[in-house]
């Protein structure tokens, strides 16, 4: 049995995939999220940058599926910078306020980083 590899996701946008429909990008999200809560092998760490931080801030369709992930042991890391920029800091319902440090280090220690 092999061990099982540390991953990393980057989310950078407020939902998954490049299209207009903001409401199809959210769905998708929230299912990826959903999914991976139910692997057996959960992220070391999921790092939210960019516009990515609106999905861990007051008002977005991914909260349950992100406070769920959170339950099960799940590391969410926001940029306080992008927060800080987007005037979001305030709004902020899960995860934890970090560094570009702090996402940089979570991406050097994972086997495996995968941009979403």
């Amino acid at each position: 049995m092999s061990a099982s590899k540390s991953i990393v996701f980057l989310i950078t946008n407020s939902g998954m995939g490049k299209t207009d429909h903001q409401d199809l990008r959210e769905r998708l999200a929230g299912t990826f999220l959903s999914l991976l809560a139910q692997t057996d092998n959960l992220p070391a760490a999921i790092c939210f940058y960019t516009e990515g931080v609106r999905l861990a801030c007051e008002g977005s369709p991914v909260l349950a599926q992100l406070h769920h992930l959170e339950q099960l042991g799940g590391r969410l890391i926001l940029c306080q910078t992008c927060l800080n920029t987007l005037q979001l800091v305030d709004k902020v319902r899960i995860g934890i306020i970090g560094g570009m440090g702090d996402i940089l280090t979570a991406m050097m220690e994972a086997d495996s980083v995968i941009t979403i």
